[in-house]
């Protein structure tokens, strides 16, 4: 990113709004990537369940991600996101409520995480159309950049955090520290004076043909599109393994590195998997100007299975940090690399529906990940969960190596063989 568009968006009291608010919200988030699926394990000691949390993270995307993409881009933007909050902060509060009252069980716990994740996908699809609204176009990759970079940088902090809390106070009551961070968060949004929304994004005709046309649209541009579309289907191995390791953190740092379930050793490994993101967000910039976008996912893809395997091999925290680092470095660079291109490409009118319909469909195999990785560990341990899983994403590397992705002239977005059909 050059030095003076850094300046103008430093400069630029609403972009900062939009950071800050979006700062508070991850650092809340970070601390209940501990806190929750920790409270399930300590509830049931059973890494099937403890998955069910990751799996009903990503199910509703697939659910509602085609209507709130084409509902995002037509209703007000910044009342759909502040209801989001608002839902999330309030589910988030039943649990140490709960648990105060002697009440507080499992399906609760993950049911809470059903709502959280149900809200983030209303709230995701009308941000992804806010921030060009807010930026331009013309800034949307610098924004995007500092976005996920600060972001990133608190979620290094952040499961440590959330760990230190999780050991002080314990694990439920941990989480009306996220409730806080989203009734934060939205008061900050609520600041913003610029529209979230992109000029003459309300359609005329019925709302039930609006919808259906809206929807039509979104998956339209995404199959017509070659590299949205070679790149969000790569993507769909990516996230099967990726839901397996999200799903038995907490189990692997347990029971296979031996670290304690109080919440501070789990905390650091969640906060090696944020540092790997970290230096994707921060790395991604310098690649995508040097680097076809195509040629980023091959190497990423090709880099995961290996990076995955060493962790599951490693005896030890020390041996599995760096490679858990790079499995994550590599993990979050093949979303972040689709999510840029996606955004560079797509038409404001469209951002919403266009970024919610192919992070369904790449999100897709999560959910089957964190169930299959969680049968897996229940039936032997999650290391070999770990090394079963990455076949996933290796197959995802083959097919990306064998993908019109490996030519320059296909790899990048701004070429004619880019451009969608018709």
């Amino acid at each position: 990113m050059s030095q003076t568009t850094e300046v103008s968006l430093l400069r630029d009291k609403v972009f900062m709004y939009f950071l800050l608010a979006r700062t508070v919200a991850v650092l809340g988030s970070a601390i209940t990537s501990v806190a929750l699926p920790l409270l399930v394990f300590q509830v049931t000691s059973s890494p099937l369940i403890t998955s069910l949390v990751t799996a009903v993270q990503v199910l509703p995307y697939l659910v509602f991600g085609l209507v709130a993409g084409a509902m995002a881009d037509r209703l007000p933007r910044r009342r759909l996101m502040l209801a989001c909050q608002a839902v999330s902060a309030a589910a988030l509060l039943t649990v140490p409520l709960a648990s105060w009252l002697g009440g507080l069980t499992a399906p609760h716990a993950v049911a809470v995480a059903a709502v959280v994740a149900t809200s983030f996908v209303w709230f995701d699809a009308a941000s992804f159309g806010a921030l060009p609204a807010l930026v331009g176009r013309a800034r949307i990759v610098p924004a995007n950049s500092m976005v996920w970079t600060v972001t990133t940088l608190v979620g290094l902090g952040g499961p440590v955090v959330g760990g230190v809390l999780v050991a002080a106070v314990g694990a439920a009551p941990a989480l009306s520290f996220d409730a806080a961070s989203y009734v934060v968060a939205g008061a900050l949004l609520a600041l913003i004076g610029r529209s979230f929304d992109a000029p003459g994004a309300r359609a005329e005709g019925q709302p039930r043909e609006r919808l259906r046309t809206g929807i039509k649209e979104g998956l339209q541009f995404v199959w017509q599109h070659p590299v949205v579309r070679s790149l969000t289907l790569l993507g769909v191995g990516n996230s099967i393994t990726g839901g397996a390791v999200s799903a038995l953190l907490v189990v692997f740092a347990v029971r296979d590195l031996g670290l304690s379930e109080d919440g501070g050793g789990v905390g650091l490994v969640v906060g090696i998997v944020a540092a790997g993101a970290f230096l994707a967000a921060v790395a991604l910039p310098r690649l995508t100007s040097r680097v076809p976008i195509g040629w980023i996912t091959i190497a990423t893809l090709t880099t995961s299975p290996l990076a995955l395997l060493l962790t599951a091999a490693a005896p030890s925290l020390p041996w599995a940090t760096v490679p858990l680092l790079l499995w994550s470095l590599t993990s979050t660079l093949t979303i972040l690399n689709g999510i840029n291109a996606r955004q560079i490409v797509t038409p404001l009118e469209l951002q919403a529906r266009v970024n919610t319909t192919a992070r369904m469909l790449a999100w897709g195999g999560t959910p089957l990940g964190a169930l299959a990785g969680g049968l897996l560990a229940e039936a032997a341990s999650a290391r070999f969960a770990y090394a079963v899983m990455s076949t996933a994403v290796l197959v995802s590397a083959v097919l990306a190596w064998r993908s019109p992705l490996r030519h320059r002239a296909f790899a990048t977005t701004n070429h004619p063989a880019s451009e969608p059909a018709g």
